[in-house]
């Protein structure tokens, strides 16, 4: 007779979603890849962390790292560098020259058009399943946004330019200067299978203030004109209307351009403001200002006009008739951005809200064989949700070609912050990055230094593997049964169910909670 007859409950592994991986609009496997790292197989954590971002030097240093608000060590002591851990494996990949696996060909051909985040990431995807992908890119330089919309003191370009040259060593094609004035007429003339539109949102939005005149420039304008070594002249004194990142961006590039004082004017106050904490801080540290619930209503000369707003009960701003002067040599609008449509006019079936094209949950556009990304469709609009967009899209796409549906695998149920035992977690401080405190606020090079490897394989160990089990054998040397049956390194453990008492020890104590209890089957 079994020694478990009676046993009511058994124990099972189990792999739940751990919150940074949920939280990642680049689907990633955060917890797989950091488990790799703190066990310093940068090479095996680097593979795991391209399966789903083919970016990890780029998105390391631009991302608003969500994984990080969501992390469970928050609970604890301090979030998960997570961002940093990227940098460094991405970074690391770039020095020893690791590259990415093509998959065999499989005859098909896919236009991609545009070569930001959202389309750089469908063309590696759909490499790696073996289609044969060409990118049509209206610009000089390959980059889309994280060219032209990110100064380089937060994304270097040759950091840049060496990832999306390790996209193009797979055999992707990149055409500069190549606008798409028809799809359609493109498709059939590069006899395409199927097209990818990513062509992000690069028309500056503009506001009518009377008396403007040469004076003012847009943001994206001032962004673009500095990567191309062109900056205009904004004189000592600048003004910048708007509130996002991009108006941060902005400020910061006047300040390296010379400019004695910047003033960010924003019609709502700081608590509204939809720029990222961190940015703002940043911002602040480098002695730019900010003028809150204030509008510009006119400008004459070098005189501006501000008009002071309130804020009503539901948050929006209203004038109050209450007016002042500021004196300022040149006005920079970061009032958000448009995406050029012009690619998709006349399409047959495509729908278009509020200046965004809409997308079902295939990413298809209504249009047989034409797929949509990043900021041209509806969502957030981020370097990560626009790469999450292309993988999305190039799964839709590989399943298109190859006459089926993709059917997404199904999601694990939450790990959450009560299944950790963190008894077997000490606290331990989070190691951060540093920053350039003098140098940083007249240059343009990199303003953030990165995680050494110490600190990176700190921080990796700094993860609570929430809900997957990391081998640590606590399960084994708990069980009063000897029921926990160790396995070969990376195969975990087994249940021996003939002795398994059900006592739930195993459960209890798993300090990333893999176990659970469930009821004995009948």
């Amino acid at each position: 007779m079994s020694t478990a007859s009676w046993r009511t409950e058994r124990p099972v592994y189990e792999d739940f979603l751990p919150p940074c991986n949920f939280a990642c609009p680049a689907g990633e496997n955060i917890q797989a890849w950091m488990q790799a790292a703190a066990a310093g197989d940068y090479q095996k954590a680097w593979s795991l962390l391209i399966e789903n971002n083919p970016l990890p030097a780029v998105m390391g240093r631009v991302c608003y790292h969500p994984c990080e608000s969501a992390c469970n060590r928050t609970e604890k002591d301090e979030k998960v560098n997570i961002h940093a851990v990227e940098r460094f494996l991405g970074d690391e990949a770039i020095r020893r020259g690791w590259r990415f696996d093509v998959g065999t060909p499989t005859g098909k051909s896919v236009l991609v058009v545009g070569s930001g985040p959202a389309g750089l990431a469908a063309a590696y995807h759909l490499a790696r399943m073996g289609h044969k992908v060409t990118i049509f890119e209206g610009g000089p330089a390959a980059g889309g946004m994280l060219r032209v919309g990110i100064p380089a003191y937060r994304l270097p370009r040759e950091i840049l330019d060496l990832e999306i040259a390790r996209i193009e060593n797979m055999g992707v094609t990149i055409r500069l200067n190549t606008k798409v004035e028809c799809l359609a007429r493109t498709m059939e003339e590069g006899r395409f299978d199927a097209a990818f539109l990513a062509v992000g949102a690069h028309l500056a939005k503009r506001a009518q203030i009377p008396g403007g005149d040469g004076r003012i420039i847009d943001a994206l304008s001032l962004l673009n004109s500095v990567d191309r070594g062109q900056p205009p002249t904004l004189g000592k004194r600048v003004l910048v209307y708007g509130g996002g990142n991009t108006a941060l961006d902005a400020a910061r590039t006047a300040k390296r351009l010379g400019a004695t004082e910047t003033l960010i004017v924003y019609r709502r106050n700081q608590e509204k403001m939809p720029a990222h904490d961190f940015e703002v801080q940043e911002a602040f540290d480098e002695g730019i200002k900010f003028k809150w619930l204030s509008t510009i209503t006119k400008v004459e000369g070098c005189t501006f006009t501000i008009e002071k707003m309130k804020l009503d009960a539901k948050g929006f701003p209203q004038p109050t008739g209450e007016f002042e002067t500021l004196q300022a040599d040149s006005l920079v609008l970061a009032l958000g951005q448009n995406a050029d449509l012009n690619t998709i006019a006349g399409l047959q079936g495509v729908e278009i809200v509020d200046g965004v094209v809409k997308v079902n949950s295939q990413m298809t556009i209504g249009h047989p064989g034409v797929f949509a990304g990043g900021d041209m469709v509806e969502g957030e609009r981020t370097v990560t949700v626009a790469a999450g967009h292309g993988k999305k899209a190039a799964r839709n796409i590989d399943a298109y070609l190859r006459g089926v549906a993709y059917e997404p695998p199904a999601k694990h149920a939450r790990a959450t912050f009560g299944k950790i035992n963190t008894m077997y977690y000490p606290d331990l401080p989070e190691a951060v990055e540093t920053s350039l405190e003098i140098e940083r606020r007249s240059s343009f090079d990199e303003v953030v230094t990165g995680l050494d490897e110490t600190n990176s394989r700190y921080e990796a160990k700094r993860c609570l593997s929430c809900g997957n089990c990391f081998e640590c054998d606590t399960c084994f040397n708990v069980c009063p049964d000897q029921a926990v049956k160790k396995l070969e390194p990376g195969q975990r453990y087994e249940f021996d169910y003939e002795v398994c008492q059900g006592c739930g020890l195993c459960a209890s104590e798993c300090p990333c909670g893999a176990i659970e209890m469930v009821a004995e089957p009948n």
